[in-house]
């Protein structure tokens, strides 16, 4: 049956999976960026970019598995820019990834303003839904077409999927860094997941965790 996953999804070693002040010129907020420079040394990440070269290993190997099986992804607003108030206030921003975005599928925007699709360069189409996160997961399971959703972020989206118990497994790589302030990820008491593994590079603890069974 298809899953919710959640890959790549980086913590400090306080729990934080952004830093403060998100902004244009620090999308993860203050110091955030560091949680993902293990990624952009691997083989996988670098050609999410058109770039060559990059390590293999365990890390890669993370990294390539958030793209099998994955047939549409779920984003927050924040995750697809910092674009705030009426979408008019910047009516041409399409995402931070330039005309082909790294997903080649359809993406569900979460947001509260309706915005007409955006069809990009590779097959990926953004879709923004305004109806709440139980309906954008119903269209990206429908569109996936059997195969898993991806769950992207940002912190709030990604907690809101675990509160309502949707999230059937996560990836959470711990990078050993402290951010000090920002969003933390699980700060209110969720349970109903159970760690089935962990291993470490030289850069980062992986850690998976799956909902327990109800």
């Amino acid at each position: 049956m298809p899953q919710l996953r959640v890959h790549d999804f980086c913590l400090s070693l306080d729990g934080f999976g952004a830093g403060e002040a998100q902004s244009l010129a620090e999308p993860i907020g203050a110091g955030g960026e560091r949680l993902h420079d293990w990624l952009f040394k691997t083989r996988t990440g670098l050609a999410m970019f058109g770039r060559e070269g990059g390590t293999t290993g365990l890390d890669d190997e993370f990294v390539r598995r958030g793209f099998e099986g994955i047939g549409a992804t779920i984003m927050g607003r924040n995750m697809f820019g910092p674009v705030r108030g009426p979408w008019s206030t910047n009516a041409e921003w399409s995402g931070w990834w330039g005309p082909n975005p790294p997903y080649h599928h359809p993406v569900f925007v979460l947001c509260h303003e309706p915005r007409a699709s955006i069809e990009m360069e590779g097959g990926t189409v953004f879709h923004f839904v305004t109806d709440g996160i139980e309906r954008a997961l119903e269209r990206a399971f429908d569109a996936a077409g059997g195969q898993d959703v991806r769950l992207g972020g940002g912190v709030s989206t990604i907690r809101q999927y675990l509160r309502a118990g949707l999230v059937d497994w996560l990836h959470l790589p711990i990078v050993p860094i402290l951010l000090g302030r920002g969003e933390r990820l699980l700060d209110d008491g969720l349970t109903g997941y159970r760690t089935t593994s962990f291993a470490a590079s030289d850069e980062v603890l992986h850690v998976v965790m799956e909902r327990v069974p109800s």
